[in-house]
């Protein structure tokens, strides 16, 4: 069975920083696309980061750009979301997401129904 577990949320003030992680036992881990989403209260679930199954290729969502990373080390099976500069709209329950690729070194998925495994989740909140 895949196990995904995220961690690092908590509360922040606006404009502070949190890195969330995401771990996993999966074997396979380093020939996989890993994502990140959340979901806000009220909200569809949103896209914020991908990468590729070596890190050579990233994509953000429109409320990311410029202000989160994501990045992984595949010998310590994790991936890592860097936010910084939050905002009270930043507020969600962080997602991550894996698929296995077998397609180019360069692969990323945006689509939610791409992934096959899910965490958790981990609550971010930044006060106003």
């Amino acid at each position: 069975q895949v196990q995904l577990a995220e961690s690092g949320g908590g509360l922040v003030q606006a404009g502070g920083s949190l890195r969330l992680s995401c771990a996993t036992s999966e074997r396979t881990f380093s020939m996989a696309v890993v994502g990140w989403f959340r979901q806000g209260p009220g909200k569809e679930r949103e896209f914020v980061a991908t990468i590729s199954r070596s890190g050579g290729t990233t994509y953000y969502g429109d409320s990311a750009k410029g202000r989160f990373t994501i990045s992984r080390n595949n010998a310590e099976n994790r991936v890592n979301l860097q936010m910084n500069s939050l905002k009270p709209e930043d507020t969600a329950v962080y997602y991550c997401a894996l698929v296995v690729s077998r397609f180019s070194e360069s692969t990323y998925y945006i689509r939610a129904n791409d992934y096959d495994f899910w965490g958790q989740g981990t609550q971010v909140t930044v006060s106003s």
